[in-house]
């Protein structure tokens, strides 16, 4: 029945979802963390990719979480010269986490994912409704 196959698409769209905006938590919570030590890396910003497989069980396109891959852009360099990481000039690097991205990454990510919880609904709707017409 293709209203379940429609359950089963949307609910891979859930999980991938999900680890996508559990990967933007991860960054937001991290966009302030230095290294520890002077020259020390600090935390670099991570990307949710995703890919898709047809599944031969359900007989469609499913999605899912892909290869996380890390922003290359360049850290921001502070001056600091307190700080434990400050080099012998006083500058310290931190992440290349930009928070303004990473909301709009979220609220992206939300609607994505209300959107596949949506068609849940509906399904779930539509299923209920074809029953009640088979009782009748």
């Amino acid at each position: 029945m293709d209203l379940i196959k429609s359950l089963f698409v949307s609910a891979s769209g859930l999980k991938a979802q999900n680890g996508r905006m559990r990967i933007i938590a991860e960054n937001v919570a991290n966009a302030d963390s230095t290294g520890r030590t002077p020259g020390e890396d600090p935390y670099r910003r991570k990307i949710a990719t995703f890919k898709s497989h047809f599944d031969k069980e359900v007989g469609g396109e499913m999605v899912q979480l892909g290869k996380l891959s890390e922003d290359t852009t360049p850290f921001e360099v502070r001056y600091e010269p307190g700080h434990p990481a400050a080099d012998e000039k006083g500058y310290v690097k931190a992440p290349n986490v930009n928070t303004l991205v990473e909301t709009v990454d979220m609220r992206e990510a939300q609607r994505s994912y209300e959107a596949n919880l949506n068609v849940i609904e509906a399904t779930r709707r539509m299923v209920q409704k074809t029953i009640d017409i088979l009782r009748a």
